[in-house]
């Protein structure tokens, strides 16, 4: 549909959009490792009385129908009903287990009704719905909640028998992930941002905690990606980077056909009706791009796009979407919007619209080019976005060289107390990044900027509370990406053979906290908490030797 609407146009910047669309290579589209669904047909209509007997007529195709009236009211052409005063579901498309409640007594209506443990389909006419998950699991549909529509679900429910394969959307690398480290937990942004209820934290303080992403729960939407700040999480195919650099193609096969002012629509690829409307209102240089979810793209791609010919990346959304999906992705934006400001252009320059809102209007556009035109993007997540930074500041007069941001932002600096830091290295201990860091040559806490993702696991390591986080972006790239000491003191040297070997606050943090302690009564053990490792075992023995009587001590 897309196509044959970019087909209609025969203006230079029609053309070019065409030419761009039609020869530039497809994003990756092999399939990635599946899961299998297994479904019998048995299915479970809950909600008012009146409304589920009147779909139950509509399902007849079904392995079985379980009706459960949440009003109470009786049916004499359905007899056999089911009753509750409270109902909980969980489980996915094969496996749900309904769990209900009268006077007291629990019951697993499956058992009672179809002689198995669960429901294969769940189709749920109360208002708010019996799951909370703000993207339904597959084979649950919600349409008491309107979204999707009773008739949407009727076409498809009586699909739902035999054995599906869904892909498992996302990788996860957890040698990258903030999340924990020595039993300290830290980001969690990726568990926030899911509307499926797919991620969470598993594990304890003495195991360690780590992300576990549910592929029969996850639906692909990609909040989790764009959320995650060092792309421990994402899309398995197309991988970021590969959505980057069709975008960077894209652009380079319109500008190359003479197209000008290009302007960026991700769009999604589920909505397809709604992309060709948005796309009929908006002028010639706006180039879709068909992504599986707007989420999927995130903050470091729309930047690239900039400083690749770009002058606005648009996103083609609906006010309809779940809650969650429109927090995170007008949070995202909005921090892009701040950096855009700070870089003196125009917020609109990354903006969502909205597709309701183009009966009223079309949006802000932007056509004045950036002037800049870096070509292949290279690096991590974020090594990608401060290029793209750089690129721009480098063009122009940045208001802020150190600009603060919201408390959610990935991006800042630890600040260290330095009279409170014995540079125990409880924080290097964990650090996800490599942010923090000790190279081993001299007792110094060392920091860069540019790694920090703000997790806060060496806020919480830390025995002395000497550390706390500022969110920020330093524009002065020598700065940020420089290795800046937080803290450095002078090393204790050995009493015997005059070694540095450890920080001498540290010495004497420990002299102090262990003089009076029973095992610590005399001198000469406070004496050797101040020698090297080497040192301290010889002077334990050479004591011995000339005081056999001190081996009844050890």
């Amino acid at each position: 549909m897309i196509k044959k609407l970019l087909e209609e146009s025969t203006t230079e910047n029609g053309l070019a959009r065409l030419y761009a669309f039609e020869n530039t290579v497809e994003l990756a589209n092999l399939i990635p490792p599946t899961v299998s669904y297994e479904s019998q047909g048995d299915t479970l209509i809950v909600g008012p009385t009146a409304i589920i007997t009147s779909t139950a007529e509509q399902l007849t195709a079904m392995h079985s129908l379980t009706l459960l009236s949440t009003d109470g009211v009786t049916s004499d052409k359905y007899p056999n009903l089911y009753f509750a005063d409270s109902v909980e579901i969980s489980g996915f498309l094969g496996t749900f287990t309904v769990n209900v409640q009268n006077h007291a007594q629990t019951i697993n209506l499956a058992e009672v009704s179809v002689g198995r443990d669960c429901f294969d389909v769940v189709l749920d006419h109360t208002l708010n719905g019996c799951m909370s998950e703000q993207v339904p699991v597959p084979g649950f549909y919600p349409v008491g909640r309107g979204y999707p529509s009773l008739a949407e679900a009727l076409e498809v429910i009586p699909t739902l028998m035999g054995t599906f394969d869904k892909p498992k959307y996302f990788r996860l690398d957890t040698d990258l992930c903030a999340h924990s480290s020595r039993g300290v937990k830290g980001c969690e942004r990726c568990v926030d941002a899911c509307p499926a209820g797919a991620l969470s934290s598993e594990g304890n303080d003495k195991i360690g905690h780590k992300i576990e992403i549910n592929p029969y729960l996850c639906q692909g939407v990609g909040t989790c990606a764009t959320a995650c700040p060092t792309e421990a999480i994402h899309y398995a195919l197309p991988t970021p980077k590969e959505t980057q650099k069709f975008i960077e193609r894209t652009l380079a096969n319109y500008h190359n056909k003479g197209g000008k002012d290009a302007i960026i629509l991700v769009c999604s690829s589920r909505h397809e009706t709604y992309n060709v409307m948005a796309l009929r209102a908006l002028p010639d240089n706006v180039i879709p791009v068909v992504v599986e979810e707007l989420p999927s793209v995130g903050i470091d791609t729309w930047f690239a796009a900039l400083v690749n010919g770009a002058t606005q990346v648009l996103f083609a959304a609906s006010r309809h979407m779940p809650e969650t999906i429109q927090t995170v992705l007008n949070r995202e934006v909005g921090m892009a919007q701040l950096l855009l400001e700070n870089l003196g252009l125009a917020r609109e320059t990354i903006d969502v619209l909205y597709l309701e809102s183009l009966r009223e209007g079309l949006p802000t556009l932007v056509t004045t080019s950036l002037g800049v035109n870096v070509g292949d993007v290279q690096g991590d997540k974020r090594q990608r976005l401060y290029t793209s930074l750089d690129a721009l500041a480098s063009q122009r007069s940045v208001i802020e060289t150190i600009q603060v941001l919201p408390s959610t932002a990935p991006f800042g600096t630890v600040n260290c107390e330095t009279d409170k830091c014995t540079l125990c290295m409880a924080c290097v201990a964990v650090c996800p990044t490599k942010a923090l860091h000790n190279t081993g040559d001299r007792p110094a806490l060392d920091f860069i900027e540019q790694d920090c993702v703000q997790c806060g696991m060496c806020e919480k390591a830390c025995p002395e509370s000497a550390l706390s986080l500022s969110q920020q972006v330093n524009w002065d790239q020598e700065s940020r990406q420089n290795v800046v000491a937080l803290h450095e003191e002078k090393a204790a040297e050995c009493l015997r053979c005059g070694k540095p070997f450890a920080p001498q606050s540290m010495i004497t943090m420990l002299q102090n906290k262990l003089r009076g302690h029973s095992h610590f009564s005399d001198d000469m053990s406070l004496r050797r908490i101040a020698m090297c490792e080497d040192c301290r075992v010889v002077d334990v023995f050479e004591s011995m030797a000339e005081n056999p009587e001190q081996q009844l001590k050890i």
